[in-house]
């Protein structure tokens, strides 16, 4: 019986996800022929359109090369070719396949269940040309063409995979996971078209897909395997389930990692999760996942994570994870749970609601709202047209320490902002940031003077009363060029103009600024990623006087995880090729901590939890002042991409951080540490070790 129904699983999901292409593209001269044959009709129209239109550049041709190159291509839905890669070392011989095919004629396009679908091919072309020998087309059978062996044949029309069956969700509202090294890829492709519009993260698919060939991406890295586990385990996900009108996919998540550190504790994680994805008709997806996670982590961030512990008895939050309770001695047991539902009624509008994370910014790091912090309850709205992207985040966030705890109950506060993202010109654009923070106060509750998408927030703050608030107000501008894009922001959450011209370090002119730059394909080198920023906050900054009103959730800050108080230099280096990647990142800068001992009790501003009226000057403050600790931190990862589909990682990495105070404490003591660790996961979010 077991075996009954394992046999049934197993065609239906065979059925639902890999059935065949019932036709391919078909050019004009062939359009008279059986289908059987249009494979074979095909090859040789392409194969005869190269030949004959085919130039040999002059440096190939001097350098006496001979070889074959594969050229993966595409036959887009709407019957137009286009070419998605070329291996080959030069230049010159990509841009010339490139301008064969323009010259390609739009032919009908291959259907799947009478759908016309894009189809991707590999094609390979022989150095010199003249081994190509054209063919002449035949109507039957593949075997009358002596010329051309059936090896060749199948490796020139080699269907990767069609849109159709692999990856549905690149058809869909869903966001795309987000992780730095995955995003700045798409940044590279956004900043060719006439998309700036890159601050606000997740992307949504749909999307993304207008600029991007989603497909086209994974399907160079897609293997090809015949068995079920190696179709699952290399290319696919782990289910998938289509009908009429509704398709979700199901996939297992994992990051199980083993290490050590130069402190001699022995590090580990072991996260076990669910993801299900799926779409009911053309506008409505869903995503929901479950983590359940044990884990030790090296010594440095055991003790953040402990420091930054929550009130009822839990002894840490794992910072950007979530509360966690004691696991054996020593470990932590934290889960995580993320949903959202995505609804986009027309081109100009997405909707979603749901619990998770949101980041905006082109940077590393983000001084308006990063994914530094734990998940939490949101509805967004992401409003498209014209040259403008407008969006608006409404959140609920919540303050665990014990001064703010009311009968085991965490103190609620809510955040709205605001996000305006202009295309001023072709290359140039301007964003403008606004949110304020309130909580019950008088038993107001959630405001709803906040829900009106187009208002001031400072203005109503103001209207509401002086402490019925806090607002933070920004400005980003980004400049991109071919290979490199250029981005800044500034954050403003307090200041007097008289003040700052006077240049005496008045307190409460509270900012922040970020500067950075990013370089796509360095040095001509194809998939070498770097980028280089800087980053500044001023004392106080995020923080207030009404304990609530801080810009933080669950004891980490919503913006820089570095909270205010600093000067930080970030660098970082990706390359991939093919499935292997390998990334390096550098961090130093300085930050000032409060002394927090008997003698010295002051703010100075590097905790954005502690009341503003703690401080301890009114004037003369300084970036750095209080115990000041100079940081570094080093970071290199190599790996192999298991799975595109999933984005499931073999990876080794080493991290090296060296911290340095003025004046050791027991909460900030001077260390080095080493960390190392090897493990395989699904990396569909940020860590961030670097604190």
């Amino acid at each position: 019986m077991k075996k009954s129904i394992l046999n049934f699983l197993f065609i239906l999901i065979s059925l639902s996800a890999f059935s065949q292409i019932e036709k391919y593209p078909v050019f004009p001269s062939c359009d008279s022929l059986d289908i059987a044959t249009l494979p074979n009709c095909f090859n040789n129209e392409v194969k005869k359109l190269v030949v004959n239109e085919f130039k040999l550049p002059e440096t190939i041709k001097n350098d006496n090369f001979t070889d074959t190159i594969n050229v993966v291509f595409v036959v887009t839905s709407t019957g137009n070719f286009k070419v998605i890669y070329v291996n080959s070392p030069y230049k010159e011989f990509k841009v010339e396949i490139e301008r064969i095919f323009e010259t390609f004629p739009k032919i009908s396009p291959a259907t799947y269940n009478n759908h016309p679908i894009e189809m991707q091919f590999v094609f390979p072309i022989a150095i010199p040309i003249e081994n190509n020998k054209p063919t002449t087309i035949v109507k039957k059978t593949v075997e009358k063409q002596p010329e051309i062996t059936a090896y060749e044949i199948k490796k020139a029309t080699e269907i990767v995979i069609s849109k159709s069956t692999l990856f549905p969700e690149h058809n869909s509202d869903l966001n795309i996971p987000f992780t730095h090294e995955v995003y700045s890829n798409f940044d590279y492709f956004l900043n060719q078209s006439d998309n700036t519009h890159t601050a606000v993260k997740p992307f949504v698919y749909n999307e993304v897909n207008k600029y991007i060939d989603l497909d086209a991406q994974k399907n160079k890295l897609v293997k090809r395997k015949e068995t079920w586990f190696g179709k699952k385990l290399l290319n696919e996900h782990m289910a998938f389930v289509k009908g009429n009108g509704y398709w979700f996919t199901i996939d297992p998540v994992v990051d199980l990692q083993i290490g050590k550190d130069s402190e001699g504790v022995s590090t580990f994680n072991n996260t076990r999760a669910i993801t299900v994805n799926g779409a009911i008709g053309k506008n409505f997806s869903f995503s929901t996942s479950f983590y359940e996670s044990q884990g030790r982590f090296a010594t440095y961030f055991n003790e953040y994570a402990n420091s930054i512990k929550p009130d009822g008895g839990n002894p840490a939050i794992i910072p950007g994870r979530g509360i966690a309770k004691a696991f054996k001695s020593d470990a932590y047991d934290y889960p995580v749970a993320e949903a959202y539902l995505s609804y986009s009624p027309n081109k100009y509008f997405n909707f979603q609601l749901g619990n998770g994370k949101n980041f905006i910014g082109d940077g590393y790091r983000s001084l308006f709202l990063s994914d530094a912090a734990s998940p939490y309850p949101f509805f967004k709205i992401n409003t498209s047209f014209w040259k403008i992207k407008y969006t608006n985040l409404f959140m609920t966030m919540q303050d665990v320490r014990p001064e703010l705890t009311e009968e085991g109950a965490y103190k609620q506060k809510y955040i709205a902002m605001h996000y305006l993202s202009w295309n001023a010109t072709k290359n140039l654009n301007i964003g403008l940031f606004e949110s304020v923070i309130w909580d019950n106060a008088n038993g107001r509750g959630f405001d709803f003077n906040y829900l009106n998408p187009l208002i001031f927030y400072t203005a109503v703050e103001f209207s509401t009363g002086s402490r019925a608030g806090n607002s933070l107000l920004g400005l980003s501008l980004k400049y991109k060029m071919k290979d490199i894009s250029i981005y800044s922001q500034l954050i403003i959450d307090e200041f007097r103009i008289s003040e700052i011209t006077s240049n005496n370090g008045w307190w409460a002119n509270k900012n922040g600024i970020q500067i950075g730059a990013k370089y796509y394909n360095a040095f001509s080198i194809d998939n070498l990623y770097l980028q280089a920023e800087y980053n500044s906050v001023r004392p106080y900054t995020y923080s207030h006087d009404e304990l609530n009103y801080n810009y933080g959730h669950n004891n980490q800050p919503l913006a820089h995880l570095w909270g205010s108080n600093f000067n930080e230099f970030v660098g970082i280096a990706q390359y991939s090729k093919d499935r292997w990647f390998a990334n390096s990142k550098l961090v130093f800068g300085k930050k000032g901590f409060d002394f927090n001992s008997s003698t010295d009790s002051f703010s100075y501003g590097g905790n954005i939890y502690r009341d503003n009226d703690e401080r301890a000057n009114d004037y003369g403050n300084t970036i750095g002042q209080g115990n000041a600790a100079k940081i570094f931190i080093a970071d290199v990862q190599v790996g192999y991409l298991v799975n595109p589909a999933t984005n499931l990682k073999l990876f080794g990495s080493v991290t090296f951080r060296n911290f340095n105070p003025d004046v050791p404490t027991t909460t900030f003591n001077k260390t080095n540490n080493t960390w190392i660790s090897f493990g395989l996961k699904t990396d569909v979010f940020n860590w961030y070790f670097d604190f």
